[in-house]
């Protein structure tokens, strides 16, 4: 099966001249986590603008709705999923709620994720907790759970092929002064997704980690330490930062290779970004 790309028109999900007919992944079913802001929600934009049925998770329901309108109100459709995906049994949850709903899976996109940074002395070890729990164990429990419905769309029509999309950072890359255990948790996303994919590729499911540099988002608002704000507002303030439709757009091409092409992993940053 080929599954040949079909060209990018420019068009929008929101674009009123845009048409589903040469949508590469029609008939196809999308899981986006933390979908009310930033990555997850651009990624869900695009994914609809590309023809795909979409689930968006994530705890603010309010924000899911005005997303699921925006899609709607294009054509698409989307499923809105309230849920905190770092509770085991709610990850689980959201993964079922789509399966039954819409009858197959064909993408996971695992964006649900906080950063807490600061020096391991005297670290508040609640945040490492959270941290752990949201970027690591949500998203090998969102993986275990749809991992059996991936591999049934991989081996059905349209595609021939399903995906999982794991957002890590160039954090998972570099180690750095300051985001020690944000450094430890995107290491072990990098590690599971490389481990995950040896184990399923023969199979069709192909395993991307796509490792964003500074995005223009609501992530580095999670921290409250003056310290670790004015490092951040040093190191960034004379760079261009990108934005969540950039990283939107880089998560869409990885899905929509043709069938024998996988992009394992794909790190982007900013032009002027040096580390």
């Amino acid at each position: 099966m080929t599954n040949q790309p079909v060209p990018y028109t420019g068009t929008t999900v929101d674009d009123p001249t845009y048409s589903p007919v040469m949508a590469r992944l029609s008939d196809t079913v999308a899981l986006v986590t933390g979908a009310s802001s930033g990555i997850g929600e651009a990624t869900a934009l695009a994914l609809a603008r590309e023809g795909a049925t979409v689930a968006i998770a994530a705890r603010r329901a309010a924000r899911l709705d005005v997303l699921a309108a925006r899609i709607g109100e294009s054509g698409g459709t989307a499923l809105v999923l309230e849920a905190d995906v770092a509770a085991e049994g709610q990850a689980q949850h959201v993964v079922e709620r789509t399966v039954a709903e819409y009858g197959r899976l064909d993408v996971l996109v695992n964006n649900a994720g906080v950063m807490l940074l600061g020096r391991i002395e005297g670290a508040d070890l609640a945040n490492w907790r959270r941290m752990l729990d949201l970027n690591v164990a949500a998203l090998m429990t969102l993986t275990h759970a749809a991992l059996p419905h991936l591999l049934d769309a991989a081996a059905r029509e349209p595609r021939h092929v399903a995906d999982i999309v794991n957002i890590s950072s160039v954090a998972g890359r570099v180690a750095r002064l300051g985001s020690g255990a944000y450094n430890a948790s995107k290491w072990a996303v990098n590690a599971f997704s490389e481990a995950l994919r040896q184990e399923v590729t023969g199979r069709h499911v192909r395993v991307g980690v796509v490792e964003p540099g500074a995005v223009d988002t609501e992530l580095a608002s999670h921290n409250t330490d003056p310290e670790v704000l004015a490092r951040m507002r040093e190191r960034f303030a004379r760079i261009e930062r990108l934005s969540a439709d950039d990283i939107a757009e880089v998560i869409v091409f990885t899905v929509t290779r043709p069938r024998h092409v996988a992009l394992n992993e794909v790190l982007v940053r900013p032009t002027e970004q040096v580390d």
